[in-house]
């Protein structure tokens, strides 16, 4: 498949599956129960840190997560006290915990209070044409106040050579602007050319069988290599290419 029947092909894939149909099936769902900006983005953050695994485990624990922040998660973030916590505890995603949950809150509540919340912070160290140095820098924002040292694990750091796949996953959320009503485009500030393909073994062996990626692990350099061919597909909006891959992977068994 020469490039342009390569994109021809892509781009009807996104077509078919960027679809309003998608989200009932998909951990967004969680972000689009709610309509003010710090809640979608919140919600979306919390939802793509326990993104693995099951997909419909995710979304019944994420589910659960907006119950416990009673369906109000910015304000229950800014105004709780340590009593309102005590509800977490019992709450786990594989290897995510109560203590972890708890952790994320405090976290959160910080970047609100201290730095002018997410977007702000992503925006501050975003490079010219990339956002994963400003994933790295995000961390250190993230667990700057005390913290529990194995949450550090929920949070990933490309420049350890993560492929950030969750934290890549929540920045298309909120930073891809189109019309068909599956992303959500609030952050405004931030180009989606800057995006990164949500790397993981499903659009990692699609990409493979595509001849968009040769490198075996779905690490930092894979993702920087398919990061690059996506691009030279469409400069501007790169990762919509995350939905012909995924829905190639995960629906058509590609």
């Amino acid at each position: 498949m020469n490039q342009k029947d390569l994109k021809e092909f892509l781009d009807a894939k996104v077509e078919q599956y960027n679809h309003p149909r998608f989200i009932e099936s998909d951990p967004i769902q969680i972000p689009h129960q709610f309509s003010k900006k710090e809640d979608i983005e919140i919600a979306g953050f919390l939802t793509a840190t326990i993104a693995w695994g099951n997909r419909k485990s995710i979304i019944t624990n994420a589910h659960k997560m907006m119950q416990l922040l009673d369906q109000a998660p910015y304000d229950f973030i800014m105004n709780h006290n340590a009593n309102d916590l005590d509800k977490f505890h019992g709450f786990v995603h594989r290897t995510f915990n109560s203590d972890d949950f708890i952790q994320f809150v405090k976290s959160l509540k910080h970047l609100y209070a201290n730095h002018n919340g997410l977007e702000a912070v992503f925006l501050k160290h975003a490079k010219k044409d990339t956002l994963q140095h400003a994933i790295h820098e995000f961390k250190h924002y993230f667990f700057e106040i005390e913290h529990l040292e194995r949450s550090k694990k929920h949070v990933s750091d490309p420049l350890k050579n993560s492929a950030a796949k969750r934290i890549n996953m929540f920045l298309r959320w909120m930073v891809r602007q189109d019309q068909n009503g599956v992303d959500f485009g609030i952050w405004k500030s931030i180009s989606p050319a800057l995006l990164s393909c949500p790397l993981d073994v499903h659009s990692g062996n699609v990409a493979r069988k595509l001849k968009l990626l040769k490198r075996k692990q779905n690490d930092g350099k894979a993702l920087i290599e398919l990061d690059t061919a996506l691009r030279k597909l469409d400069a501007k909006d790169p990762v919509k290419y995350d939905f012909a891959l995924f829905g190639l992977g995960v629906f058509e068994g590609f």
